[in-house]
């Protein structure tokens, strides 16, 4: 322990605020890192483009081609990252054995073997997510809202497919795993059936929450959209759909990517409205910029605020956290550090802030000191709280993380 952390400590002391707790709490809040930063989205079961209203920029040189080369960048990350994580994985990154294949809706846990033995390793849960774009069995832009049946029945097979792997996720490493339904049908100009889509996705949901799977380990979620590349008119898994599905089925969450509402919607404020309602919700943290580009996360003001709500309303066991971005116009192992570090950043600002204490001050009508002591609280010594939690999790500080990266750079990512 430094002597600088020593002096912060006494300092936040002074404001009500035990930065030791602080640490403590946060080593056991894990945070879900999503697989496809590293290889743009690609996947392994497809070599057609990233279709489903999504689209990745860049061509930074040095993204994983394969499932070895792909964990080992994980590896990577893991080792540069402080905090308890989990490992989130698209269904697109089933590993095959030479010769084998599975489509979509034939998938089975045992394309999935490798990824378990890779968290067990680890001690890291998995969390999972349906694919429903990239696909050649997308009709219209439409899955599981298809009016084909046979192209919606894929669609649901699919997502039956991926219960069954939730559930063997869950048993195998002893940690609950988060499904995530999100689909990105639309339509590109106004349509003349709002509805009927809306029915046959509701229905299609429905059957794929009817596979059998335990409640208390496999946590489906269904996740909103405004609106993407191609379906700029009309989106059928909408805000008020997904939320009202969640809030109408038994075991269903609602899962938010602040990327997914309008400009002037804060995610921040949604938190505590639905952990009002809700027993426990998902989120996906990502930073769109004037709409769900999924740029890399920073220690935004956003980000900040949600990691506020989530700890003010002692969240952190009842709220889901994954990043969901992907950025190929620089160093991925990069895109993925700065992230996963700035939202660790996030949670131990708000986990250091004199919440209680803020509080009291509101309802007690004292806006006066309210503002001065949020003004006060922005000029609080974190930045040797966060270097200590660093070195109690193993990881560098800031300032010494980024020149291992370039040497990775040179001698692996440089070379594919």
């Amino acid at each position: 322990m430094s002597n600088y952390y020593k002096e912060a400590r006494e300092v936040y002391k002074r404001m009500g605020v035990d930065t030791d707790a602080a640490i403590a709490k946060l080593k056991e809040a894990p945070v879900s890192l999503h697989c496809w930063q590293g290889d743009d989205v690609t996947g392994f079961d497809h070599d057609g483009p990233l279709t489903g209203g999504i689209q990745t920029t860049g061509n930074y040189p040095g993204k994983a081609r394969t499932p070895q080369e792909l964990m080992d960048d994980i590896d990577m990350v893991i080792r540069l990252t402080p905090g308890k994580k989990k490992l989130n994985l698209h269904a697109s990154y089933a590993i095959f054995e030479e010769g084998e294949f599975a489509d979509r809706d034939k998938l089975e846990p045992k394309h999935f073997k490798k990824w378990v033995e890779f968290a067990k390793e680890r001690g890291m849960g998995i969390d999972f997510n349906p694919t429903f774009f990239s696909h050649d069995n997308i009709k219209d832009g439409l899955t599981l809202s298809s009016p084909d049946d046979e192209v919606r029945n894929f669609w649901i097979e699919h997502g039956k497919a991926c219960i069954r792997i939730s559930q063997y996720f869950a048993e195998e490493t002893g940690i609950p795993c988060v499904m995530n339904i999100w689909i990105g049908d639309g339509l590109k100009d106004i349509p003349a059936d709002r509805m009927g889509p809306r029915e046959r996705y509701k229905d299609a949901i429905e059957q794929i929450i009817a596979e059998p799977h335990n409640p208390e380990m496999v946590k489906p979620c269904v996740e909103s959209k405004v609106f993407g590349i191609g379906v700029e008119s009309y989106t059928v898994g909408s805000g008020e759909f997904t939320l009202l599905f969640a809030a109408t089925h038994e075991g269903v969450l609602p899962l938010m990517d602040n990327g997914h509402y309008h400009p002037t919607e804060m995610v921040s404020d949604k938190i505590p409205a639905l952990l009002t309602y809700f027993p426990e919700i998902a989120l996906h943290i990502t930073r769109p910029v004037r709409w769900d580009s999924d740029h890399v996360v920073l220690y935004d003001d956003e980000t900040k605020e949600m990691a506020k709500e989530i700890v003010r309303c002692d969240g952190l066991q009842r709220v889901n956290m994954a990043l969901d971005y992907f950025d190929a116009g620089i160093n991925r192992i990069s895109a993925w550090t700065v992230g996963f570090r700035s939202w660790q950043k996030a949670l131990l600002t708000a986990l250091c802030t004199p919440n209680e204490r803020l509080k009291a001050l509101q309802n007690a009508g004292n806006f006066t000191e309210l503002m001065v002591q949020q003004e006060d609280i922005k000029m609080l010594p974190f930045g040797e709280v966060w270097n200590e939690y660093c070195r109690q999790c193993g990881a560098p500080v800031d300032g010494q993380w980024f020149d291992e990266v370039k040497a990775y750079e040179e001698k692996v990512l440089s070379r594919r």
